[in-house]
């Protein structure tokens, strides 16, 4: 017998597509639930700063989205709620992040389709160009920083299986801003070789989820690396001081030791100079990377 509340849920939503494995859903989504929750801009912008995968306490979170710490309070625990957040308690504060990394693809792809903010600001248009640069996709890196490490792996012969350009004509599954489907990347013996030289286990990727996926940049129109090798590879980066978080949310600075090591090791090399203003706030010291664990 059929569910009648879960069919009146789902009654104007369509069929879902393929899962972060890549298989088929099988079974309706509530889009309107979802689409409902990032609607609102405070919440929108709390997702947002919560993009790159680090948990942050709930203060930090009102603070970036510029509301009083009871209406935070307030849209967190919808989106706690709705399965877009994840919460744990640390002492006396609660840190927040996002459920999953499909989370941040959803919002990837929205992306895509949003009209763009106004930019009314010197300040702006630096975060902008940063963003642009170097970002976090998730667990991964993204921009031109993650492009251009993707290309260093393609022409060191690290990965092989495409040449990580997108290109629309020939695409059949692949959008900017998504995971990608069309290509299949895998990792060499030579690969193998290089990234153990970089202190990466490449046998001990974590588990539950693709140990190579590739992403289709927004800002780009080509290939990073996601999966459980980028998410790695980034966390390793960050440990090396390679590169380091920028003060605005996903801005991820290569750093001068960085962009030596990435070209030595990885053929990795980031040809566009850094903008001033923007690398001016980078803090002087390293910081955690994002986690490379969770599912894919």
């Amino acid at each position: 017998m059929p569910n009648s509340n879960r069919d009146r849920a789902h009654s104007t939503t369509g069929t879902a597509g393929p899962d972060s494995s890549g298989e088929p859903l099988k079974h309706q989504t509530d889009i309107a639930r979802a689409a409902a929750l990032i609607a609102d801009p405070s919440r929108a912008r709390i997702l947002k700063c919560l993009a790159d995968g680090r948990a942050l306490p709930a203060n930090a979170l009102a603070g970036e989205a510029a509301i009083g710490a009871a209406t935070a309070s307030a849209h967190l625990a919808k989106l706690v709620e709705g399965a877009l957040l994840t919460v744990e308690q640390r002492g006396r504060h609660r840190f927040y992040r996002l459920a999953g990394p499909d989370v941040s693809a959803a919002l990837e792809c929205l992306a895509v389709i949003a009209p763009p903010l106004a930019v009314t600001s010197l300040k702006q248009s630096n975060r902008a160009h940063a963003l642009h640069r170097g970002r976090s996709c998730y667990d991964h890196l993204a921009g031109r920083l993650g492009v251009a490490l993707m290309r260093g792996l393609l022409e060191r012969g690290i990965l092989t299986g495409h040449d990580g350009i997108h290109r629309p004509g020939e695409a059949v599954r692949d959008r900017p801003a998504s995971y990608g489907r069309d290509a299949q990347y895998r990792l060499t013996s030579a690969g193998h070789r290089a990234l153990a030289g970089l202190g990466i286990d490449t046998d001990r990727l974590p588990p539950r989820r693709p140990a190579i996926r590739y992403c289709v940049d927004w800002s780009e129109h080509q290939h990073h690396l996601a999966g459980g090798l980028g998410a790695v590879l980034t966390a390793r980066l960050f440990a090396l001081d390679w590169v380091r978080w920028g003060r605005s949310p996903r801005v991820v600075h290569l750093t001068d030791r960085g962009a030596d090591g990435l070209e030595r090791m990885l053929g990795a090399v980031l040809t566009h100079e850094t903008n001033p203003a923007e690398s001016a706030t980078a803090p002087p010291g390293p910081r955690t990377g994002p986690s490379p664990e969770g599912p894919r």
